[in-house]
C-alpha cells in the first residue's frame, strides 16, 4: 500500500511539474495551442500575401506555426487588438498609437507604395495633396490611405480593392489609391490592366511592421532578432523579390 501511495505521489508531482512548465511556456507563446499563432490577414490584398509568406519563414526559424485568418481591414484590427487573434501580418507603424494593445516588432518586414490609379484623369503627382481636387476611392481600414486623404472633400471608402477598382472603372471615382504592387495584381485579376493605369511617381513609400497582441510581449524581441538577422544578411530582400516575382508571374499567365 505504501508503494502505491509513493508511486501515486510521484505521478502527481510529475503531473504538477508538467502543468507548471507548460504554463510558463504559454507566457511566451510556445506551449499547447500557442505553438500555432492566429494572425489577421486582410482579405484580397496581395501585399498581405507577401507579408504572410515572409512571416511564415520568420516564425519557422522559431519553431512556431502560423494560421492566417482573412477578414476586412477594420475588422481584422478589432479582432487582433481585442485579443481574439494573436496579431497582424503587417501594418503601418502608426497603428500602435491608435491600438495600444498591439505591439510592433520594431523592424520592418515589407513596404507598400501607395499610388494613384486612374482611368481618365491625368495630372502631375506631387504627393498626397495633388489628389485633393478629385473624387478618391480608398479601402476602409487601410491606415495609410485614410491618413493620406484625411480632410479631403471627396473620399469614397470601399470594402476591398476589387470594389474600389470596379468603382473607378464605372467612373464613380476619379482616382483609386492602392499599393502599386497590389494594384497591378488586382487589375490583372479583374482584366482591367489595359483600362486603368497607375500615375507615377508613387505617392509615398511606407515601411510595414508586424504586430503582436500585448499578451505575446515576451515573443516580440525573439521575432525582432530573426527579422534583423534576415535583413542584415540580405535574406529578407531576396525573399520578398522571390515572392513578388512569383505572384506577378502567376497572374500574368
Amino acid at each position: 500500500m505504501d508503494d502505491i501511495r509513493i508511486g501515486g505521489s510521484r505521478r502527481l508531482a510529475r503531473w504538477r511539474s508538467t502543468i507548471l512548465f507548460c504554463s510558463l511556456l504559454t507566457l511566451v507563446g510556445l506551449c499547447g495551442a500557442q505553438s500555432v499563432l492566429r494572425i489577421a490577414r486582410i482579405e484580397n490584398v496581395p501585399d498581405q500575401q507577401v507579408g504572410a509568406e515572409i512571416l511564415t519563414v520568420v516564425y519557422s526559424k522559431l519553431g512556431i506555426q502560423l494560421q492566417f485568418v482573412d477578414g476586412p481591414a477594420k475588422r481584422s484590427l478589432l479582432e487582433s487588438s481585442e485579443g481574439r487573434l494573436d496579431g497582424e501580418i503587417q501594418r503601418v507603424l502608426d497603428v500602435q498609437n491608435e491600438y495600444p494593445t498591439l505591439l510592433a516588432v520594431p523592424v520592418s518586414i515589407n513596404y507598400i507604395e501607395p499610388t494613384a490609379f486612374t482611368k481618365r484623369a491625368s495630372f502631375a503627382v506631387t504627393g498626397w495633396d495633388s489628389l485633393r481636387p478629385y473624387k478618391i476611392g480608398i479601402v476602409r481600414g487601410v491606415g495609410s490611405s485614410e491618413r493620406g486623404t484625411a480632410g479631403m472633400p471627396q473620399v469614397e471608402p470601399t470594402t476591398n480593392m476589387e470594389q474600389m477598382m470596379l468603382m473607378l472603372n464605372a467612373d464613380r471615382t476619379d482616382v483609386a489609391v492602392n499599393d502599386l504592387f497590389s494594384g497591378m495584381l488586382i487589375l490583372h485579376r479583374l482584366g482591367l490592366q489595359e483600362v486603368i493605369h497607375p500615375l507615377l511617381p508613387v505617392l509615398q513609400r511606407i515601411e510595414l511592421y508586424h504586430f503582436l497582441n500585448e499578451r505575446h510581449r515576451a515573443l516580440v524581441p525573439r521575432v525582432e532578432a530573426v527579422i534583423r538577422q534576415m535583413k542584415s544578411s540580405g535574406e529578407l530582400a531576396s525573399l520578398r523579390k522571390k515572392i513578388t516575382d512569383r505572384l506577378l508571374s502567376e497572374i500574368s499567365k
